[in-house]
């Protein structure tokens, strides 16, 4: 996943906690801390993460991709 990659309901959780700072506590705050102990980290996307905690996968995606800094050419289209 690149630097400001847009994270989306199919990201898997493991890679957002690794590549966007912050994310660790968004994960924790809809899933609960059993996610960093748990093997599908790796595996499972937003989306299944959200299905088995009865979440909104879209309110998860929305808030991570808060937490990221615009790219250059973001900041220019505003």
């Amino acid at each position: 996943m690149t630097e400001n990659a847009k994270i989306t309901k199919d990201s898997i959780i493991g890679d957002v906690i690794k590549s966007v700072p912050g994310a660790d506590k968004i994960i924790e705050k809809y899933f609960g801390n059993g996610c960093f102990t748990c093997p599908g980290i790796n595996m499972e996307a937003i989306a299944f993460g959200a299905a088995m905690h009865n979440v909104d996968p879209e309110k998860v995606v929305e808030d991570v991709n808060k937490l990221q800094k615009p790219s250059p050419l973001e900041k220019r289209k505003g």
